[in-house]
C-alpha cells in the first residue's frame, strides 16, 4: 500500500510507492544466472539444509572473527523469507529462535523451488525495488529473464545491505560486491574461469531509469523519504523503513505551503533565465514555528546533469558535511555575539584593507575587503551595511572565534564550525537550510524554534508513529536580537542588500565567497525567512572564477529573487513593523516615603520556556506565579506561550506574573452555517459549535435580500472549514 505525503494544507502532494510488479515472475522466466548468484551468495547449502544451517552459522560466525566486524551473516534463505514475510527484522534471540522453527516447518511443507521463487519476488534490492523483477528494471531497465551473468550478480550483491551496496550512491562499493559474489559462484564451480574473468571486467552498467511520475516539490519530497529512511522509529533497519514508506500505508502531514512553494520557483526561474546562469535555491521558514514553507531549487530533477538531483538547500558530500561558504551572510553572528558581550554599535575600527590582523592574517597573506575597497574609521553599523571584512576580522577576534560559533550554533547553524578567525568572514561551510534557519531566530527576538518539515506520520491504521513537539531554545536575549534587525534592515535600505526591497520592513545580509562559486541572500519579514543561494555545485573548475553574464556576488542574483518571492509570498499579507530595541530604564526615585513595595524596572520574557524554567525564574527574582492552560500550535505543552504583564512592563515586587501554557494541541472543529440566523441566533450557534463569536454590524451590499434585517449575511471562516477550538469566527449582520 503506497505512502501518502501532504502539503501543509492537507492536501495530497504525491504518493510514494516502490516500483511494483503485480505479477511475480515464475522462477522458470528468470535468468538463469539470478537464482544462481543469489544462492552462491547468501545461501550456498540451501539444496542441502532443512531451512536451518548450523554449518554455514558456524561460517560466518569464523569469517566474521576472522574479519574483526559483521562481514557475513548465517541466515538461509527460508530464514529471510520468514524474516521479510512473517517475522520483521528486530533482533533477539527469541524473534531468531522463531525464526529457526518456521523456516523449517516451512520446508516441510513447500519444495526448495517454490520458497526460492517466492522469496526472489520478495527480497528488497534498494531505491524501492522489491523483488528480482523491480530490481531489473530498476538498475538496468530490463525484466529479470534478460539480466546477464555480470547483472544478476550484482543484484545477487545488494540484497545483503542494499544501502550500503546501491550502484548509484555507491558504486565503488557495489562493484566489489559484484565481484565477490563473482568469485564465489567461481569458487563453488558453478562459473568456469574463462566466464568469471570475462564478468568481472564488464563494467558495473547500473543505470538510473527515467520516469514520468512526476510531482511537485521533488527535492522536499526526497528529504522526507530519507527523514523516513533516517529514523530508527519508522524501523529497525533502512530496508525495514523503506519497506514501511513504500508498502506501509503512511499518511505523512508536512509543513510546505503550495502557494509560497510555487512562488518560490517562479522568482528562481524569473531570474535565472539564461541556459548559462548558475542553478540557485531557496528555503523558507515561519520564523515563530520553525515551520519549513517552501524548499525549492532551479535544477531540473527529473533532468540528466550530474547534479540534477542534489540537494542545494542541504548540499553536503559524502561525509554528510556541508561544502558551500556563506561569506559575509555569516557576519551577522560575530555581531550578535559583540552585542551579547555588551560592545556598543558605535564603536569604531580601522576599515582600510588590506590589513594584516594576527595571528590569522600575516603580512604574506593579508585580510582585504571585497574588491578592495578601503574605509577609514568606521563604526559597526556602517562596518555591516557595507560589508566591511577588515573590520569584521578585528570584531571576531576580540569577541573570540568559540564565542561566534557557540552562538552561531544555539542559532540555528548545525554543522559543526571551526573556531578559527575566519569564521568572521564566512569561511566555515554552511547549508542554506541552517542559514535560514538561524535567521529565524533574528526574527523570533533570539528565541530559536528548530526546523520542522514534517508534523505527523501516521500508519494506515490512523496510529500516530510520529508528531515532533521541539522545544525553542533562547539563542540570544530579545534586545541584541532587535538591535541586529534594525542594523540588517539598513543592509537593505542602504547597504549591500537594496536589490532586496519590497516596499515594507526587511532586514537581511549578502554574502559572497571568494571566486563568486557561491552567493547568498538570507532575509526575513516579521512573517518570513527565506534564504537564497546562487553558485557552482562543484565549485570553481581549475581554481579559476567561473564565468557569468553578471558579476554573481549576493546583492544581485539572490537579493533579486529573494525579492521577487517575498513580494509575491506576503502579497496577501499586511505588513508591520519590526519590534524596536528598548531603551534601558531606570527606577524613578521616590521622595516620600511608602510602605508599598518598589517598582522594578520591566519585567522580562520568559515566554518560549518550559514553565518550570520559567517558575524558577520568576519566584528567584521576587515575582509570584500563577498558571493558566490554554492549547497551542506554536508551542508544546509544558512551555509559556504568552505572560501577564507583557515583557517590559513596569511591575512592583512581589507581583503576580500569569503564565499562559501550552497544554497540547487545539481541537480543529468543524465551522458552522450561520447565513440568514438573527445576530443572537448566530452568536449562540457559534459559541455552541466551540468558537467566539465576533458579530459585526454593517449593511449587505446591493441589491441585499428582502426581510433581512437583523440577519446574518456573511461569515469568516466560511461554513464547511476547520478551525481551531475558541477561535473567532465573525459574522456580518444587517442593522
Amino acid at each position: 500500500m503506497s505512502s501518502r505525503i501532504l502539503w501543509g494544507d492537507g492536501t495530497l502532494l504525491t504518493r510514494v510507492h516502490g516500483v511494483e510488479d503485480r505479477d511475480p515472475v515464475k522462477l522458470a522466466d528468470m535468468a538463469k544466472t539470478l537464482p544462481r548468484a543469489v544462492i552462491a551468495i547468501e545461501d550456498s547449502r540451501y539444496y542441502q539444509h532443512g531451512g536451518f544451517d548450523l554449518r554455514g552459522i558456524a561460517r560466518a560466525l569464523t569469517h566474521n572473527i576472522e574479519k574483526g566486524r559483521a562481514a557475513e551473516g548465517g541466515s538461509t534463505i527460508t530464514q529471510q523469507y520468514v524474516r521479510a514475510v512473517m517475522l520483521g527484522s528486530q533482533k533477539s534471540l527469541k524473534r531468531k529462535l522463531r525464526e529457526a522453527v518456521m523456516a523449517m516447518q516451512l520446508e516441510d511443507r513447500y519444495s526448495k523451488h517454490t520458497i526460492l521463487e517466492r522469496y526472489l519476488n520478495t527480497v528488497y534490492f534498494g531505491n524501492g525495488a522489491y523483488g528480482v523483477q523491480a530490481a531489473a528494471r530498476t538498475y538496468f531497465g530490463k525484466d529479470a529473464s534478460q539480466v546477464d551473468l555480470a547483472q544478476s550478480a550484482l543484484l545477487a550483491g545488494v540484497i545483503r545491505s542494499p544501502t550500503d551496496y546501491d550502484p548509484f550512491i555507491h558504486p565503488d562499493a557495489a562493484l566489489a560486491r559484484r565481484n565477490a559474489v563473482i568469485d564465489r559462484m567461481r569458487t563453488l564451480h558453478r562459473l568456469s574461469a574463462p566466464e568469471a574473468a570475462l564478468a568481472r571486467a564488464v563494467p558495473i552498467g547500473a543505470t538510473r531509469q527515467p520516469t514520468d511520475q512526476h510531482y511537485a516539490a521533488p527535492f522536499f519530497v526526497e528529504k522526507v523519504k530519507k527523514f523516513i529512511f533516517n529514523d530508527p522509529r519508522f524501523g529497525a533497519t533502512v530496508a525495514d523503513r523503506e519497506r514501511k514508506l513504500f508498502q506501509g500505508g503512511l499518511t505523512i502531514e508536512t509543513t510546505l505551503d503550495p502557494s509560497w512553494q510555487l512562488q518560490a520557483e517562479i522568482a528562481l526561474h524569473g531570474i535565472l533565465t539564461d541556459p548559462g546562469d548558475p542553478p540557485g535555491a531557496i528555503v523558507a521558514v515561519d520564523p515563530g514555528t520553525g515551520h519549513v514553507k517552501a524548499y525549492a531549487s532551479s535544477q531540473n530533477f527529473w533532468g540528466t546533469d550530474q547534479f540534477a538531483k542534489v540537494d542545494l538547500a542541504d548540499a553536503r558530500n559524502n561525509n554528510g558535511a556541508p561544502t558551500r561558504q556563506p561569506g559575509s551572510s555569516f557576519k551577522p553572528f560575530v555581531l550578535a555575539t559583540a552585542l551579547e558581550q555588551g560592545i556598543p554599535l558605535t564603536r569604531t575600527y580601522d576599515g582600510r584593507s588590506p590589513r594584516v590582523i594576527l595571528p590569522g592574517w600575516t603580512a604574506i597573506k593579508p585580510l582585504e575587503n571585497f574588491e578592495g575597497t578601503a574605509f577609514g574609521r568606521i563604526n559597526l553599523v556602517d562596518a555591516t551595511v557595507n560589508s566591511v571584512n577588515t573590520v569584521y576580522g578585528q570584531l571576531v577576534t576580540d569577541v573570540g572565534p568559540q564565542n561566534v560559533a557557540n552562538l552561531a550554533n544555539a542559532a540555528g547553524i548545525t554543522s559543526r564550525l571551526a573556531p578559527g578567525q575566519s569564521i568572521g568572514i564566512g569561511d566555515d561551510e554552511v547549508t542554506l537550510e541552517d542559514m535560514a534557519s538561524a535567521y529565524s531566530t533574528f526574527d523570533n527576538d533570539g528565541l530559536h524554534h528548530p526546523e520542522v518539515f514534517v508534523t505527523r506520520v501516521t500508519d494506515r491504521t490512523g496510529r500516530v508513529l510520529y508528531e515532533p513537539h521541539p522545544a525553542p531554545s533562547r539563542a540570544m536575549s530579545a534586545t541584541t536580537a532587535r538591535t541586529l534587525t534594525a542594523v540588517l534592515q539598513q543592509v537593505v535600505q542602504r547597504g549591500t542588500g537594496i536589490n532586496a526591497r519590497i516596499g515594507r520592513p526587511v532586514a537581511g545580509k549578502t554574502g559572497t565567497r571568494d571566486k563568486r562559486t557561491d552567493a547568498w541572500f538570507v532575509g526575513y519579514t516579521p512573517e518570513l525567512v527565506a534564504g537564497v543561494w546562487v553558485g557552482f555545485p562543484a565549485g570553481a573548475p581549475g581554481g579559476f572564477t567561473p564565468h557569468t553574464r553578471i558579476p554573481l556576488q549576493g546583492g544581485n542574483w539572490p537579493a533579486k529573487i529573494w525579492q521577487i518571492f517575498a513580494s509575491s509570498a506576503l502579497a496577501t499579507t499586511p505588513a508591520s513593523l519590526f519590534p524596536v530595541p528598548e531603551a534601558p530604564t531606570t527606577a524613578p526615585r521616590s521622595t516620600t516615603t511608602t510602605t508599598r513595595a518598589p517598582i522594578k524596572p520591566g519585567i522580562y520574557s520568559v515566554v518560549g520556556l518550559d514553565v518550570i524554567t520559567a517558575t524558577q525564574s520568576l519566584t528567584q527574582k521576587g515575582y509570584k506565579v500563577a498558571v493558566v492552560l490554554a492549547p497551542s500550535r506554536r508551542y508544546p505543552p509544558n512551555y509559556v506561550t504568552a505572560q501577564d504583564p507583557p515583557e517590559g512592563t513596569a511591575v512592583r515586587a512581589g507581583a503576580t506574573i500569569t503564565l499562559t501554557v501550552a497544554n497540547g494541541r487545539p481541537l480543529v472543529l468543524d465551522v458552522p452555517n450561520v447565513l440568514g440566523l438573527l445576530a443572537d441566533q448566530a452568536a449562540a450557534t457559534i459559541r455552541a459549535a466551540g468558537f467566539v463569536a465576533n458579530v459585526v454590524v454593517a449593511a449587505e451590499p446591493p441589491p441585499g435580500t428582502v426581510g433581512s434585517a437583523g440577519k446574518a449575511w456573511k461569515q469568516s471562516p466560511i461554513s464547511g472549514s476547520r478551525a481551531d477550538q475558541g477561535s473567532t469566527v465573525t459574522v456580518w449582520v444587517n442593522p
